[in-house]
């Protein structure tokens, strides 16, 4: 019978693993066009990848349990989570001209894949170098706004060009300015986002509201931060 702790540190890595069961559950709820559904198992995956580490943490998984990484895991099933179930919803949900649905979802992955290989995808102060390749966040935006289709593709590569232009984006549980704050704003986006799903992608335009202007601050806060480092360094 394996100690106590040896189980209690796998159970953190079962825990992590259920993003993945959570990322196949969103692509069956993706091909059926189930939208809502489908980002519901995309914001609970994100839920359990907001508290395993900490959890990890707590629980010495790397000490008592060398043998499986949990940073591997980590990365196997964010890619599924943030980036290739989006990719799918992205490419097959009708918000893009047809012709270039497809080129744009293997830009997704391919950018995707390889951001998650970058070992500098962080700032020593915890910050995302470069757009962190949030594809669940941006089909979200792009279900909710509902653009032209030649701004959706847009879009879309502007964002894939972001996942390798050095600037700051916030992560929201790690960085130390403004956590508070930070937390504060997401848990009011997750309610919004929450509502808008309850109300298949039509909250009304004070759900919207709120939902842009958290996102532009979350964008916002890095790249204030950056600029004021910047600022600093010159002085």
């Amino acid at each position: 019978m394996p100690p106590a702790t040896h189980v209690r540190a796998f159970a953190v890595h079962v825990l992590t693993a259920t993003g993945a069961a959570l990322a196949l559950g969103a692509l069956v709820y993706a091909v059926r066009a189930e939208w809502a559904a489908m980002f519901l198992c995309l914001g609970v995956a994100l839920i359990v990848d907001g508290v395993d580490g900490t959890i990890a943490r707590r629980a010495k998984v790397a000490e008592f349990l060398p043998r499986w990484s949990g940073d591997v895991l980590d990365l196997v099933v964010d890619f599924t989570t943030y980036v290739f179930v989006p990719a799918y919803a992205i490419t097959a949900g009708g918000l893009l001209p047809d012709l270039l649905a497809l080129p744009a979802g293997m830009l997704i992955v391919i950018t995707g894949a390889l951001y998650f290989a970058d070992l500098k995808m962080k700032t020593a102060d915890n910050y995302f170098r470069g757009f962190p390749t949030l594809w669940n966040a941006a089909a979200f935006y792009l279900f909710l706004l509902k653009p032209a289709p030649w701004l959706a593709v847009a879009v879309i590569v502007m964002l894939a060009v972001l996942t390798f232009v050095p600037f700051k984006f916030v992560h929201p549980m790690r960085v130390a300015r403004l956590r508070a704050l930070n937390i504060a704003a997401l848990v009011a986006g997750s309610v919004l986002a929450l509502v808008t799903l309850l109300r298949a992608f039509d909250p009304g335009p004070w759900v919207v509201g709120g939902l842009v202007v958290i996102g532009l601050y979350f964008v916002a806060v890095g790249l204030i931060d950056q600029l004021s480092q910047h600022d600093r360094s010159s002085l």
